[in-house]
């Protein structure tokens, strides 16, 4: 295995990490405005206060660690993504400072402020879709290269399915994720009725997010063929992915083992994600670069592979310890600790 496939590697897992993260920490955001907004915060919102008060300082580590690790392993992509991505990295960052903002405000100032808790919620679902377009934008067909100086087509990018297709399976990626997850933690706190709403949610979910993602496939053979192609190589990997999605919604069809529930939504995103990045390679933004012309030189790639699998190594057992402590913890999931992190 190259350096480069090591490098990339190691980044897409730091990718991953902060899609499920992120993506549960964003859809209970979300999922507690809209509890306040139709009255179910009796509901839901001490359930889903719980979750966010340990982790939601910790969710952009990984996203931190992804993007120095890009610039450091593949300089060029500064080149590249760097000034087609100002607008919607830069909508991303105020919306990730907003988010920060207003949970401050609705936790530590007016407990409950509709206000405060809709701006975070709201907030939470734009940042998926502002930096899902990076997806898009790497298929190739919305960057144009002009006396060395690359401009991003914007009127190419929002008037493409895929553009849509991959923004709406963001979104419903984000929600049934988190509607999973926060259904396995109410059903460990003992609370019937937020299990069971929050269950509804998972299953209302699941199907937008597989039917968006089987779209994405069918743009990508005219968009795309050779990433296309690529994938239907490796269709085993999919099919696998889809097995392990209808066992999830099974199980939250049946009512039970919602913790095995979860365990097999991880596996489908984590064997889709790969089996998506795979196809991709060698191309970081088609047609115009790959992994292998844009590659820092070699000591600073072993030096940042250590540094990352060490910063891996300190990270996961640092989640395992909060899952341990607090998450899962049955005095604090029950409410009987303090709710402050």
């Amino acid at each position: 295995m190259t350096l480069e496939i090591i490098g990339i590697t190691v980044l897409w897992t730091f990718l991953f990490g902060y899609l499920i993260v992120a993506s549960i920490d964003f859809g209970a955001g979300f999922f507690n405005a809209y509890s306040l907004l139709t009255g179910r915060q009796r509901i839901l919102t001490n359930i889903i206060q719980r979750y966010l008060s340990p982790v939601w300082e910790v969710t952009n580590v990984f996203f931190v660690f992804f993007f120095v690790g890009i610039i450091g392993f593949f300089p060029k992509t500064a080149f590249y993504y760097g000034t087609t991505l100002l607008v919607p990295a830069s909508i991303a960052l105020i919306l990730l400072a907003i988010r920060g903002s207003y949970y401050a405000f609705e936790t530590y100032g007016s407990r409950g402020h509709k206000g405060y808790s809709f701006m975070y919620g709201i907030a939470g679902l734009f940042i998926p879709a502002a930096l899902s377009t990076v997806l898009t934008i790497s298929e190739g067909g919305f960057i144009n290269v002009v006396n060395d100086a690359p401009s991003l087509d914007y009127d190419a990018l929002f008037s493409s399915p895929l553009t849509w297709a991959i923004v709406v399976l963001s979104l419903s990626s984000v929600l049934y994720i988190s509607a999973v997850f926060l259904t396995w933690y109410a059903n460990t706190s003992g609370d019937r009725e937020a299990t069971n709403l929050m269950r509804k949610y998972a299953l209302i979910w699941a199907f937008p997010t597989i039917i968006t993602a089987i779209g994405i496939m069918v743009e990508l053979s005219s968009h795309n063929p050779e990433h296309y192609n690529n994938m239907l190589d490796i269709w085993w990997a999919f099919g696998i992915s889809f097995l392990l999605f209808i066992g999830t919604v099974w199980l939250l069809f049946k009512k039970k083992n919602y913790g095995m529930a979860f365990w097999m939504l991880g596996g489908q995103f984590l064997i889709a994600f790969f089996a998506y990045g795979f196809a991709h390679l060698p191309y970081l933004l088609y047609p115009y670069l790959t992994i292998y012309d844009s590659f820092t030189n070699e000591a600073m790639a072993i030096a940042l592979i250590v540094a990352f699998i060490a910063g891996l190594a300190l990270l996961i057992p640092s989640l395992y310890l909060l899952l341990r402590l607090f998450l899962f913890n049955k005095d604090y999931v029950r409410g009987n600790k303090d709710n402050h992190a």
